[in-house]
């Protein structure tokens, strides 16, 4: 991350995670939604131009989740439109602030 109140507000405001750092450091973000907690550390001269920075998320609610994220807003990666995959999972992907991609999945078999 490379602005700690901007990556928190994404996945708090946007994809609905909460904070759970039990304390502020200013350098460390820790996110949590269900089972998945996400750990982010300052980066301040990240370029995102040139991030590849990415994360694979396992769901169980793909459809709900695409929906949620739909009404909320969030922008997909512009090649991230659910849709069934060959290998056998049903996916959505974005980009955060920073230019990392988070894809979304669940398998279909």
């Amino acid at each position: 991350m490379r602005n700690k109140g901007v990556t928190r507000d994404f996945y708090v405001s946007k994809l609905g995670f909460v904070d759970v750092g039990i304390a502020d450091f200013p350098n460390y973000l820790i996110v949590q939604k269900d089972a998945i907690e996400v750990h982010f550390f300052l980066f301040d001269t990240l370029d995102p131009l040139e991030n590849y920075g990415q994360i694979y998320l396992h769901t169980n609610a793909i459809d709900q989740l695409y929906d949620l994220f739909q009404k909320q807003g969030v922008v997909l990666h512009p090649a991230g439109e659910l849709q069934t995959k060959p290998w056998g999972m049903k996916e959505f992907a974005l980009l955060d602030p920073d230019n990392n991609l988070l894809t979304f999945g669940q398998r279909t078999t």
